[in-house]
């Protein structure tokens, strides 16, 4: 064998690498992304509720009114969607409020600005999920 030979096998070799690369990587990378379902989600805690769920006239946009009652602050998950129980595999918008400063003696409210919404439907907005937040240093 040649230098010209072993030449060849060293392109040969570095142009399977690359279709190697460019089939599989995007692949690995789809598979990545979708990362499945996830873990479980937790039941909101019962002092977190959704009172108003509208689509805003001027921006087409959902409005979720959130109100929470209790001590401390609360990071809360919403979620719009078409209807309430969801298709299986749809997928939801989610938008993410922070509720502070809470006290016992009033509820705090909040709103959560979901995407704009398509003029023919109504939207369902939720609480997906609600965590306390740390309090701050």
């Amino acid at each position: 064998m040649g230098v010209s030979a072993l030449k060849w096998q060293g392109w040969l070799v570095g142009l399977v690498g690359v279709a190697g690369l460019l089939v599989f990587a995007p692949l690995g990378l789809y598979v990545w992304a979708s990362g499945g379902d996830g873990p479980a989600a937790t039941p909101p805690p019962p002092d977190v509720r959704v009172t108003a769920c509208r689509v805003d006239p001027a921006s087409r946009r959902v409005v979720a009114a959130v109100e929470a009652r209790g001590t401390g602050s609360y990071v809360v998950t919403v979620e719009f969607r078409d209807r309430e129980p969801p298709a299986p595999g749809a997928r939801t918008a989610r938008a993410l409020i922070a509720v502070p400063g809470l006290t016992p003696a009033a509820p705090a409210q909040a709103e959560a600005i979901g995407p704009v919404w398509p003029p023919s439907t109504t939207p369902w907005c939720g609480i997906a999920g609600a965590a306390s937040a740390p309090p701050p240093r």
